[in-house]
């Protein structure tokens, strides 16, 4: 049996992308409603909610550079030069982020600093992240087996709306993780920040969605032509579905399921991301074939990571399992 180990690999790859956007998506979130969390009782138990795993989340975006380094090194020379300032912006939001998560408790009187600088390198990380994701949808220009446009070619009105759109779904994965790990106030409160994200979700979302066939006439053609649009159209149905389900749960206080659903859109999202890009790993020229390393190094990486990455997956699931159920006000992990 021969086995496709390009495809493989993209495919885990857009895994450990997908399990990052998850799984750190609802702690920058935190840090991105953290202004509006009234109050140290509050702020002190958002924090705790995520403490027990949030650094344990950013393994999978070390995990999906390094592959993307390792598996795709042509994908990785072009994207690093084309998107340099985004991905620094990048790093440095989460290093603030980090430092301000453990520093925080350590001081009284630079807490409200502490507080400001998580915010601000949530935020920022969650913006860059969002403009990464839109440079790269609406094309890299590449000559030969190098980028060859400008300096400031990521930065455009559609980047900065994926941004905007990322920072949006983060802000409502962090209020729906908050509905279900907290009660009392905090849990009012998220419950009443969660409204208002919900519709500007499908806002970002639906100016996103309608924006992106008009990057290019092969997006158009996969989403409006038949007969992939007899395919394709799941995707819109299904994420449609979710919204109304999500109102109904906010509506109920269903603490559990908001998040389950806002997963499911981030899921949807994602999928119709996979739509538009596939088979390229770099639109509008470089497939994923073209961008991969050799067989033998494809070969040779995946026998590691056959065996890494089932440790992760189950350390992970084992720390959410530990650390189930809801975070009282006065009590933590710190």
């Amino acid at each position: 049996m021969v086995f496709d180990l390009a495809f493989i690999w993209a495919g885990l790859i857009a895994i450990a992308i997908l399990a990052y956007v998850i799984l750190d998506g609802f702690d920058l979130g935190i840090g991105i409603l953290f202004p509006l969390l009234k109050g140290v009782r509050n702020r002190d138990q958002a924090m705790n909610t995520v403490a027990p795993v949030w650094d344990g989340n950013e393994t999978w975006l070390v995990l999906g550079g390094g592959g993307l380094f390792a598996v795709f090194p042509l994908a990785y020379a072009v994207i690093l030069p084309a998107l340099y300032a985004p991905i620094i912006a990048m790093l440095i939001g989460l290093i603030f982020r980090g430092v301000s998560f453990e520093f925080r408790w350590r001081t009284n009187r630079w807490k409200t600093a502490w507080d400001m600088s998580f915010f601000l390198g949530s935020l920022t990380a969650a913006l860059s992240q969002g403009i990464i994701l839109g440079a790269l949808i609406q094309g890299i220009e590449v000559s030969g087996r190098a980028y060859a446009g400008g300096w400031w070619d990521w930065l455009t009105p559609f980047s900065v709306m994926c941004g905007i759109a990322l920072a949006v779904g983060y802000a409502l994965l962090g209020a729906s993780w908050l509905i279900m790990k907290t009660d009392n106030r905090l849990n009012n409160r998220a419950y009443d920040l969660a409204w208002p994200l919900t519709i500007l979700m499908a806002v970002v979302m639906a100016i996103v969605s309608f924006w992106t066939p008009f990057l290019d006439p092969k997006f158009m053609t996969r989403w409006f032509s038949a007969p992939s649009i007899y395919y394709v159209s799941i995707v819109p149905i299904l994420t449609f579905g979710l919204f109304v389900s999500l109102i109904l749960s906010l509506n109920a206080k269903r603490d559990n399921l908001p998040f389950l659903l806002t997963l499911g859109l981030f899921l949807a999202s994602y999928c119709g991301l996979g739509i538009s890009l596939y088979p390229h790993m770099i639109p509008p020229s470089i497939t994923i074939w073209q961008a991969a390393a050799p067989d033998e190094s494809l070969r040779f990486l995946l026998v590691g990571t056959a065996v890494l990455l089932p440790i992760i997956i189950a350390y992970t699931a084992y720390s959410y399992w530990v650390f189930r159920g809801k975070t009282k006000s006065g009590e933590g992990y710190h």
